[in-house]
């Protein structure tokens, strides 16, 4: 059966791994794990659920997924004693490496040294402000040792992390004794902790913001919830009182009145003695609930209206009214045109109502239409196959055939009468130019 180990070594820095063995390792047993190259040595630091939960909560954990690696075997008294014999070998190689860097001319400071556990790797932690170029340093290295040098930049963090130390409260560094990641710190997270915001204050020991800041941040938001918040202004007993201060540690609160008046008062008492104020003001509104609704009508359950009100609604509604109203359609009529020999007749919509008709203004000439319409036909009638002809022939060809073909019809007429025949061009304004044929 597969369990989770988490595994420390040198330096602080832990690893997870899986121990095929029946029954977990125990803890701060050492075990021989696989490196990179080779072998390392590192003591069990935690098992179980506890493993499990670091190894999903922690940035260099492996999540949901089992660690590649595994652990090999448990350590011998052999092995411990070689780890110990290395540890000793870690400063000597740390100095020497210090020697070639200032041979080299580099901006740098080596931090710490660490010898893989089969002398297959040195590994040098080094911190610098800016990007170095070690590609000789490390070639320098190489020839000194005999093994594969690792040249790995870290920040301040890191370095107060892997030489540990005492903090101004008088523990061990939260990150070399159980932080398992170094989070970012700003200002916002002091400033919710009313804290002061002077930067060397509130630092540690590697000069950044304290660990301490970021992991108590969440306890200070989950307990300013229950507070109200400063500067509100609330009505209780004494009138109206401003909040100017939050004790989360004793739960208590400070107020302050308009006159200037302060006092401490505990967060119970305050909620108490807000909900005590609160309950008058709903029993009124429940009374004045009630009293509206006995206004209300017994027989059809509406509230009463003012007169001058419900008679502006019934003006509302009277002007509403017609617009409501269906719009008659109807038909136009075309205008009749005197110079025309054939009366284009004209169809009505007899069954119009009389008021609809009367509102477009066509009572007034449906007599005369209608007659002039009788006596349209009857001369239709009585023209013949000939002229009809010609009067579909006209209205085919324009206002220019038109023209033509009443000026030969005027001809005809004025020679069967005897009358004198118009001057050419006086054809109703028309021009003279195609009066002739």
């Amino acid at each position: 059966m597969a369990h989770l180990i988490e595994v420390a070594f040198r330096g602080n820095r832990k690893e997870f791994f899986t121990w095929t063995g029946e029954t977990a390792p125990p803890l701060r047993a050492g075990v021989i794990v696989e490196a990179d190259r080779g072998e390392d040595f590192g003591r069990v630091h935690s098992t179980g659920e506890l493993a499990e939960v670091r190894c999903n909560g922690c940035a260099h954990g492996c999540g949901t997924t089992p660690p590649p690696r595994v652990a090999l075997r448990l350590a011998t008294k052999a092995d411990e004693q070689l780890d110990r014999e290395l540890t000793a070998e870690n400063e000597d190689a740390r100095r020497k490496s210090m020697e070639r860097v200032k041979a080299n001319h580099l901006v740098m400071k080596l931090t710490d040294a660490e010898w893989q556990w089969d002398r297959r790797k040195l590994t040098f932690f080094f911190t610098a402000e800016r990007r170095v170029d070690f590609r000789g340093l490390v070639r320098d290295l190489a020839a000194l040792f005999r093994t594969r040098i690792e040249l790995k930049q870290i920040g301040v963090r890191d370095e107060a992390k892997r030489l540990s130390g005492i903090g101004r409260c008088g523990r061990e560094y939260c990150s070399a004794s159980w932080l398992p990641d170094l989070r970012p710190v700003n200002l916002g997270v002091a400033k919710d902790q009313k804290l002061s915001l002077n930067p060397q204050q509130i630092s540690g020991a590697c000069g950044r913001l304290m660990c301490c800041l970021r992991y108590e941040h969440e306890f200070y938001v989950q307990s300013r919830r229950k507070f109200p918040k400063e500067g509100k202004i609330l009505t209780t007993s004494l009138g109206e009182e401003k909040v100017i201060a939050c004790d989360i540690f004793n739960e208590r609160v400070t107020l302050r009145t308009a006159e200037g008046d302060s006092r401490v008062i505990a967060l119970t008492e305050l909620r108490s003695e807000l909900e005590r104020l609160e309950q008058p003001t709903d029993h009124a509104h429940d009374h004045a609930h009630d009293h509206v609704h006995d206004e209300t009508d017994e027989h059809t359950g509406e509230y009463p209206v003012d007169a001058a009100v419900r008679a502006m609604l019934d003006t509302v509604e009277t002007e509403i009214a017609p617009l409501a109203a269906p719009i008659p359609v109807v038909t136009p009529v075309p205008a009749l045109v005197a110079d025309v020999v054939e009366p284009v007749s004209v169809h009505l919509r007899t069954d119009l109502p009389t008021d609809i008709a009367a509102d477009a203004g066509v009572i007034g000439v449906s007599a005369d239409v209608e007659a002039s319409n009788e006596a349209g036909e009857a001369e239709g009638d009585a023209e013949g196959d000939a002229e009809g002809d010609a009067t579909r022939r006209k209205r085919r060809r324009g206002r220019r055939g038109g023209r033509r073909l009443r000026a030969a019809e005027q001809r005809r007429q004025t020679e069967q009468d005897g009358s004198p025949m118009p001057p050419d061009g006086d054809d109703n304004g028309d021009d003279g130019d195609d009066n002739e044929e």
